[in-house]
């Protein structure tokens, strides 16, 4: 017995001896480098949340000066003050003003937002648009200044894709680092806007590189914590909704409610997601039959969005006050009914006149209507079993948040950190859970996939779905020179038929082509005119393209497990 514990004891010994000479060669090869990027990480870190508290800070002075609040938690009494005509001519002012930059300073006079970052994430090694990005980030601080109806989280994830894509090409950063640098950017910005580091960590993971790698986790939860201690130092330890008291629970036979509420808000996400798009359409249909310039269409909107704020001043802004007063009660149940209906509007509005901002703080103010005008009536049918209302106000806000962002984790997670109420995470988690099952069946899985699908950019699905056109046909092709070239004789007899693909398509576009011919091979033009003859550069063959998209799901495999 004495020899076998003595044997157990030196096999115990030798494997920690074993881990020590392994995590000192790890430090001696790698350390170096890892502790490096740690740096850059906290730089960034820092940096995105000095952003996104300077946007914070940014809209709170200018609606001060136009409005003359006195605080975002102020904001629609304030507006409901002044005259009818300053109500309507500011966010006028505000989208012209808005309409002009975009025009200038963006290709298609479009804002670019969280889905653009995710495009940047999965497409472009982690890079995303500098110059529209910028632009983007002022057209949402005057939209949301100047009382657009939307949230101010989309363009701060921007604008700290922005400072990370600058890092990333200052160090010549390859993919996965520059996704890396991307997360870390994100996490600090949303950490920093809504003093949430664990949801602003989880966010960037779920949302924009949309895995859990172990390499990524350190780097973002070091930018996230960063950004949180940036947001503590300017405003100070405190949750961004005050509730009154505790909510809880009255029985585990509340529990159904929350499911058929999880539904509800699931559904509402819908509505509000494709109320949007819809009047995305509905505006392009218009400007297009009108003639209406670019540069007016946010002009348009803000005037729309001013009459609807004479009579409902509550449906412009960000919305915190609004939201507040659902998750304190303090609204009747048709005034919730209402405001759930006019601020899917005001955000179709402000979203379908290309205005800027986010749809996170709108999904939030939603969600917790709709959750109020539930509990309210669920507390009235069923009051021996039913807590308080505002416990289904804040499983709401969390359960169609989530549907809009497809993000579960990270907005459970968020809804406590905004609320400090870490009592009812059963309640919030049934509601979160049953919302985003029903609405990702309905939508391309959230607000931001369904954007990038409506581009013809399949994120969706997977990497089986978008890797194919991040290849250029001509990094694959077989040059006609070369020694295992397709013959052109055969490749000219192909051209003849109109069986070709242009050198700067992408494998997207050519795969479908060796279903349709049937062919191994398909020539590579470029094509000079429309009177020229196609130049021919070589072959693109079907096994190259198979041997290239292998290797990227491989590559990406790799990355999202290591």
């Amino acid at each position: 017995m004495f020899d076998s514990i003595s044997k157990l004891i030196g096999s115990v010994f030798s494997d920690w001896r074993m881990t020590c000479v392994d995590a000192l060669r790890v430090i001696k090869t790698r350390g170096p480098s890892q502790i490096q990027f740690w740096f850059i990480a906290l730089a960034i870190g820092i940096t995105g949340g000095v952003a996104a508290v300077l946007f914070r800070l940014g809209i709170e002075t200018a609606q001060s000066y136009l409005y003359g609040t006195d605080g975002r938690d102020s904001f629609a009494s304030m507006v409901a003050e002044l005259a009818w005509y300053q109500i309507l001519i500011i966010p006028i002012m505000g989208g012209l003003c808005v309409g002009v930059i975009l025009t200038r300073f963006t290709p298609d006079g479009r804002v670019r937002s969280v889905a653009d970052v995710i495009e940047g994430a999965a497409l472009n090694e982690g890079r995303v648009e500098r110059r529209a990005g910028l632009a983007s980030a002022a057209a949402s601080l005057i939209t949301l200044s100047s009382g657009g109806s939307s949230g101010r989280e989309g363009p701060v994830v921007h604008l700290a894709a922005v400072i990370s894509t600058t890092v990333s090409r200052w160090i010549r950063a390859n993919g996965i680092t520059g996704r890396d640098l991307l997360g870390c950017g994100v996490a600090a910005a949303v950490s920093a806007s809504f003093n949430a580091p664990i949801a602003g960590a989880l966010f960037a993971l779920e949302v924009i590189l949309r895995h859990f790698a172990m390499h990524a986790f350190a780097p973002i939860v070091i930018a996230s914590a960063a950004g949180t201690v940036v947001n503590r130092l300017a405003f100070g330890d405190v949750t961004e909704f005050m509730l009154e008291g505790k909510n809880a629970l009255a029985f585990y036979v509340e529990l159904p409610a929350f499911l058929l509420l999880g539904l509800i808000c699931g559904l509402v996400a819908v509505i509000l997601m494709k109320t949007i798009f819809w009047a995305e359409n509905f505006a392009s249909y218009m400007q297009e039959r009108t003639g209406l310039p670019a540069f007016l269409r946010p002009a348009v909107a803000g005037g729309l969005l001013g009459l609807l704020a004479i009579w409902f001043p509550h449906i412009i802004g960000v919305g915190y006050e609004t939201t507040s007063a659902a998750l304190t009660g303090s609204l009747l149940l048709h005034e919730a009914i209402v405001f759930v209906v006019l601020k899917v509007i005001a955000v179709a509005i402000t979203m379908g006149g290309r205005m800027g901002g986010g749809v996170f703080s709108p999904s939030l103010m939603v969600g917790a209507l709709t959750g109020l005008a539930f509990g309210i009536i669920a507390t009235a049918v069923f009051p021996t079993v039913s807590g308080e209302g505002t416990l289904y106000a804040l499983a709401g806000m969390g359960a169609v948040a989530a549907a809009v962002l497809g993000a579960p984790i990270s907005t459970t997670l968020i809804v406590f950190e905004l609320t400090g109420d870490w009592q009812t995470g059963l309640a919030v988690m049934v509601s979160v859970s049953l919302s985003t099952a029903l609405s990702s069946r309905l939508v391309d899985r959230s607000f931001f996939l369904t954007q990038l699908e409506r581009r013809n950019v399949h994120l969706a699905a997977g990497p089986q779905s978008y890797l194919l056109a991040t290849f250029r046909v001509s990094t694959v092709m077989r040059d006609k020179d070369a020694p295992n070239a397709a013959a052109a004789d055969a490749c000219w007899d192909l051209i003849a038929e109109g069986t070709y693909i242009d050198g700067n398509a992408t494998l997207e576009q050519a795969m479908p082509l060796f279903e349709q011919s049937g062919y191994s091979f398909v020539p590579v033009v470029t094509l000079a005119g429309e009177n020229a003859p196609p130049e021919l550069w070589g072959a693109l063959f079907q096994v190259d393209a198979l041997k290239a998209m292998n290797k990227a799901l491989a590559d990406t495999a790799a990355e999202e497990h290591s």
